[in-house]
């Protein structure tokens, strides 16, 4: 049998040119990775968060730094946020929705952390929330998002906006990200002798 409809070959036709155009953002990735081998490798963490899709993106990326990528190495401190799902509940309840990540991370972030937000519309309030609790904290926050501009990019210290046609292609690629995010890392370790 053969599938040959645009529905389906057309969807990779979307990740095959927003892939192209994404591989000229392996710089970011590459220094994100470096930089996080430096906190983390010093005894930081890394907080991350998302909505929906993004959420198990965010949850991909602690999963892999707490476990492991592809080698055996030592764990390191990440949480995804959106995980506990009695605080983000008892928050919601008690302080709103947009409070959600912002008041973990005032109560997890400390100086020199990393706080990764993914969004793919880049305009969620409880993750711009999130990051101006990180920026008060003196945390180093970092945005991975749908096409810019957005709002979540302007307040992130740094943002991988993602120029893809559609939100499953932007996850798509968000993962990418983390992947490659995590391969730097890992390099970087192995570079320190970590």
């Amino acid at each position: 049998m053969s599938v040959d409809t645009p529905a389906v070959t057309g969807h990779c036709d979307e990740l095959l040119a927003a892939l192209g155009q994404f591989r000229g953002s392996a710089h970011i990735t590459q220094r994100w990775g470096e930089r996080l081998a430096a906190v983390l490798g010093g005894g930081g963490r890394m907080l991350a968060a998302g909505n929906g899709g993004s959420a198990a993106q965010a949850q991909h990326l602690t999963a892999e730094l707490v476990g492991r990528y592809r080698d055996d190495r030592p764990p390191f401190s990440a949480i995804a946020l959106h995980a506990d799902t009695s605080s983000t509940t008892a928050i919601a309840n008690d302080y709103g929705v947009d409070e959600v990540f912002a008041r973990q991370v005032r109560a997890h972030g400390r100086r020199g952390d990393v706080l990764m937000l993914l969004s793919t519309s880049g305009a969620s309030a409880n993750l711009l929330s999130a990051a101006d609790a990180g920026r008060a904290a003196g945390m180093r926050v970092w945005a991975l998002t749908g096409p810019a501009p957005n709002p979540l990019s302007a307040g992130s210290d740094e943002a991988l906006c993602v120029a893809g046609a559609s939100t499953a292609t932007v996850q798509e690629l968000h993962l990418v990200a983390v992947h490659m995010v995590c391969a730097a890392f890992d390099a970087a370790l192995e570079q320190g002798g970590r």
